[in-house]
């Protein structure tokens, strides 16, 4: 009897401490929050993405992106798709948009197609209800989200802000479903009714529509900026896992800098007396507010002394608004880079990005590696040191981790693929601003567009032309006829589809078989 006790006593001590040196392990897993901003371009911050300081780099006050570029790397050739959906999409799930087929931003209602009409093309048959976790979900792609993982292995998983995963009454469009533990305002809607409290961010009633911000009642009538509502929620929440000593995983995604763009009257004056038009002047005071809410977590997590363990990767999921209710000049927001939002030139899809990973990261450093946005998934599983078991999914990312820890690494040109089958919006410049109907394929320094209207292509040096405006296809037929063949083999690869014509009813034809 005495035997059986002892035994049992013995069990239950190894139990604990195995219980114990488990709670310990994770303890080593590192913290990790990804910080997202909404149509934030390449130029919009005072942090120099380009080789030198540009007149917009000067015309931003964002300090503590400053503070984190110099607290780590800045990653000077990060890319995303077009417009929003697709990119998150690829971030959470590791695949390239034209495998996803989520390859325009979608709409909060279901089964509800976002593509404008077009006298060229029939409306595409594509995922229009976004991502899901069930393979009987119509219009939606099937995929292991990579908060799911996280959440599995041990991680503490925190939404903030900005969903835009799905259409409602769809898996995506809630949080829960994709692993978060917490969801502090993130639903189907891409950008918010209103960022002001008095407004209740939307919620007025006989006023209220989809894009209303939910969950945020103790702020109606404050004075509190939608920015920093989510900011505080956000860090509420973090005082869970970190007063049980856990790994976490937060996801704020501001839906600064979206459309309305509505003045943070904390900081609009500043840009006012600078000379800045209305709009501009809005548009800064949201970027500099997004930046207040950098600098809050980062002396949040100073504060509670977990700064060492946390890594923070900063980025945006598309790039710039352009055209799009600004103020000022066409084609002047993003400059040097050429166009914006929806587009598949660098204004459109070139984006900032900083690392910050203490211990790990060399401050102050500079990464000239072409990444891309489904390089999220890969590179947070490695991170958090995890496996990807059970992923039902092809991963089209890579791990950018071996970069990080080694900065002189070197990698072999690959190609980066942008597919945007689909009419964005009417504009009667769209083909010299390259949106609606491009695909593109970066490859090394080489740069090829795929106009789906005329199928025609155009080829660009980044290395020589940021700007892309002198077009080299005529000139450079071995290089055209290469990336018109790695880019048709990566969209058939990825079963990426194709805009088709009213006049035949057929889908027009891959680039390497329009361009011989």
């Amino acid at each position: 009897m005495n035997c059986i006790r002892t035994f049992g006593y013995t069990l239950v001590f190894s139990l604990l401490m195995l219980g114990g040196y488990a709670q310990k392990a994770m303890q080593n897993h590192p913290n990790i929050i990804v910080f997202m901003v909404d149509d934030m371009g390449w130029m919009d911050s005072a942090v120099p993405f380009y080789d030198s300081l540009m007149p917009l780099n000067k015309q931003y006050h964002t300090p503590n992106m400053e503070h984190m570029a110099m607290m780590g790397v800045k990653f000077t050739n990060a890319y995303a798709q077009p417009v929003c959906t697709p990119s998150r999409v690829s971030y959470i799930t590791g695949m390239n948009a034209a495998r996803t087929h989520v390859t325009n931003w979608t709409s909060p209602n279901k089964n509800t197609d976002a593509d404008e009409k077009d006298y060229q093309f029939e409306s595409l048959n594509w995922n229009m209800n976004g991502w899901s976790n069930n393979a009987k979900m119509e219009r939606t792609v099937l995929a292991t989200p990579l908060p799911q993982l996280l959440k599995e292995a041990g991680y503490y998983t925190i939404h903030a802000g900005k969903a835009h995963w799905g259409a409602m009454g769809t898996p995506g469009a809630n949080p829960y479903n994709l692993g978060f533990m917490v969801n502090i305002s993130g639903h189907a809607a891409g950008h918010p009714q209103s960022y002001l409290s008095e407004e209740r961010y939307g919620n007025i009633p006989g006023k209220y529509r989809a894009q209303a911000v939910p969950d945020l009642e103790e702020y109606y009538n404050t004075g509190t900026f939608l920015t920093e509502a989510l900011t505080l929620e956000a860090l509420k929440a973090l005082e869970t896992p970190i007063s049980r000593k856990e790994p976490f995983f937060l996801n704020i995604a501001h839906y600064a800098v979206h459309t309305p763009l509505m003045a943070d009257n904390r900081f609009v004056q500043k840009y006012y007396n600078a000379g800045l038009d209305s709009v501009e002047a809005r548009y800064a005071s949201l970027v500099e507010g997004m930046d207040k809410s950098l600098g809050d977590i980062m002396n949040f997590l100073k504060a509670k002394g977990v700064e060492k363990n946390t890594i923070i990767l900063f980025i945006s999921d598309n790039g710039g608004l352009d055209h799009h209710e600004r103020g000022g000049t066409i084609d002047t927001h993003n400059y040097p880079l050429r166009s914006g939002k929806g587009s598949v030139y660098e204004g459109g899809i070139r984006v900032p990005m900083i690392v910050k990973w203490p211990g790990v990261v060399l401050p102050k450093t500079t990464n000239n590696t072409p990444v891309i946005i489904e390089d999220f998934f890969p590179s947070i599983v490695d991170m958090a040191g995890i496996a990807q078991n059970n992923i039902v999914q092809v991963i089209d990312g890579q791990s950018f981790v071996p970069l990080l820890k080694n900065p002189k690494m070197k990698r072999a040109d690959r190609a980066l693929v942008f597919h945007y089958p689909h009419k964005w919006i009417h504009l009667s410049e769209n083909e010299k601003l390259g949106i609606n109907y491009f695909s593109a394929i970066r490859y090394g320094n080489w740069k090829l567009l795929y106009n789906m209207r005329n199928q025609s292509v155009e080829l660009y040096n980044l290395s020589k032309d940021i700007r892309e405006q002198k077009d080299l296809s005529n000139q450079y037929t071995a290089e055209v006829k290469k990336l018109t063949i790695l880019l048709g083999t990566e969209l058939r690869k990825r079963k990426a589809q194709m805009p088709i014509l009213k006049s035949s009813g057929k889908e027009i034809p891959f680039p390497d078989d329009a361009v011989q």
